[in-house]
């Protein structure tokens, strides 16, 4: 993925809303993944469309403890950090419909607030055990980029909750293991899923449903 004159053009007028830094660290391997090279170079490319945007590049073979410290159990991965870490995984080749939409995320953690309504961010404050959403997309997709942001978004407005959104045809293995037929599929726990580009209010009904089923966050 190269991006033309035109849209770094439009990203350069987008990042004009960053207000704090922004870093985006990178998870990769020199063999054995297909996709670990593209994804490095997209993230270089929007990173150096402004001074906000800073990047880390770590193997996931050598520094094993920044793999631990960040979470990260498969590559290639980006974690999108701001003045903490939210949570926020993305997983794959951020593409197709999906690139709009992290680039929303960095805008996002870069102010280290959202867009959500107050009534949904008050729900979210109550939420206190352990959540885990994973978000299974793919770069043809109309409907995923909107329950990607609302996953980062959760991520963002509260501690308790970390959001992955993960390019399904670069993890076939989990695509089995969750038996994904369609996307956007939501998992939320392991053990709760749900399909489509909900509304928020539905998000956390699920969330809900999740915490009622019980979850052990050391098994994901």
């Amino acid at each position: 993925m190269v991006l033309s004159d035109a849209q770094k053009t439009l990203l350069k007028k987008q990042f004009e809303k960053l207000t704090g830094e922004v870093e985006l660290i990178v998870f990769t391997q020199e063999n054995e993944c297909q996709f670990c090279k593209d994804t490095k170079e997209v993230i270089l490319e929007v990173a150096s469309l402004s001074p906000k945007i800073k990047t880390k590049v770590y193997d996931f073979v050598i520094n094993g403890d920044e793999d631990i410290k960040y979470n990260i159990k498969k590559i290639p991965a980006v974690a999108i950090v701001g003045k903490m870490d939210y949570g926020i995984r993305y997983y794959g080749i951020p593409s197709g419909y999906e690139f709009a939409a992290f680039i929303e995320d960095i805008i996002d953690v870069s102010r280290g607030t959202t867009s959500l309504p107050d009534n949904i961010k008050a729900k979210l404050a109550e939420i206190k055990k352990p959540v885990h959403i994973q978000v299974f997309v793919s770069p043809t997709c109309p409907y995923c980029p909107k329950a990607a942001r609302i996953a980062h978004q959760f991520a963002i407005e509260s501690e308790s909750i970390r959001s992955d959104v993960i390019e399904m045809t670069e993890f076939p293995y989990l695509v089995q293991r969750y038996a994904i037929m369609s996307t956007p599929h939501i998992v939320i726990n392991e053990d709760t899923s749900f399909l489509g580009a909900q509304p928020p209010e539905v998000f956390i009904e699920q969330i809900v449903m999740a915490l009622r089923q019980g979850y052990n966050p050391m098994y994901s």
